[in-house]
């Protein structure tokens, strides 16, 4: 990946003292943006659970990763098209801990990523949707009906991951399966959070940019040559990629106490990009 120029973001800052113990689900754990989270959520003192790609990913190297990070960090396989995979991942996590307080969805592929779940396009098609748009609601279901099942009345955050393109905005020259199903995180957030005005539950999107991950490499910058790679971020708003640990930052935050005003709130985390999407697509200009 293109080497970060935030160095600042490695350590972030104490949002809230009372998430020490906290327990949080992160889905996709094992990626940039999950990998940082996870990290910075155990910084904070928070107990998590991240999910790996049940039969895409290496659960050996999951269960290391955890390990490395401590005992309060499990490591759980999630098929995010198998609805039955899912009810048992959200079963697991609350019976690990007790509880569960922060649910983040984040585990998503894109337009390049998603050709390992299928050999034709409408294949992929299929699985960008189902893991993307209804992967996320069956999470969020299945996470509903442990805490009422349960009786859990605590305070609880859900987040959900979504798109620049699609979440925000429309960007061409992606999968239209993509901006669809980002699109459809985007509606399924502020629709839960209409339902969930009156109670302690709150519910967020984020919008991410181009972000410094694997995704954006195989989806956009390995079709690239160096000074066509050079050019195509210096015409991003603010003339870089994002960091991981930026968008893990925000992830904090809405984990915290303080988030509560942002209730059914989208986030356009783009640096930009959500107000002028065409830097991603047109032409940087002719020096």
């Amino acid at each position: 990946m293109i080497e970060p120029r935030n160095d600042r973001l490695d350590s972030p800052i104490l949002f809230d003292p009372t998430m020490k113990g906290k327990v949080a689900l992160v889905s996709g754990g094992m990626g940039g943006v999950g990998r940082e989270t996870v990290k910075t959520m155990v910084a904070h003192g928070m107990r998590v659970i991240l999910t790996y790609a049940d039969g895409y990913e290496d659960p050996q190297a999951a269960a290391d990763f955890a390990k490395q990070l401590g005992e309060d960090v499990r490591a759980i396989g999630l098929n995010l098209m198998d609805r039955t995979s899912v009810e048992r991942c959200i079963n697991d996590a609350f019976t690990l801990f007790g509880t569960v307080d922060v649910l983040v969805n984040n585990a998503a592929v894109g337009s390049a990523t998603v050709t390992a779940y299928g050999d034709t396009a409408g294949e992929q098609d299929r699985a960008m949707l189902l893991i993307n748009a209804d992967g996320t609601l069956a999470m969020i279901q299945a996470f509903l009906l442990q805490r009422e099942t349960r009786e859990i009345d605590t305070p609880a955050k859900i987040i959900n991951l979504s798109s620049v393109g699609g979440g925000t905005t429309q960007i061409p020259g992606f999968r239209l399966s993509d901006g669809m199903s980002k699109s459809a995180i985007a509606f399924l957030t502020r629709a839960l959070a209409a339902e969930h005005v009156h109670d302690n539950i709150d519910v967020f999107a984020i919008s991410p940019g181009a972000i410094n991950t694997r995704m954006l490499q195989a989806s956009t910058l390995d079709r690239m040559g160096e000074d066509e790679r050079r050019a195509y971020i210096a015409h991003l708003p603010k003339g870089r990629l994002i960091e991981p640990s930026e968008i893990a930052a925000i992830i904090l935050f809405l984990s915290s106490a303080h988030s509560t005003p942002l209730h059914g709130s989208v986030i356009d985390a783009s640096m930009g990009l959500g107000v002028r999407p065409g830097l991603a697509s047109e032409p940087a200009p002719a020096n």
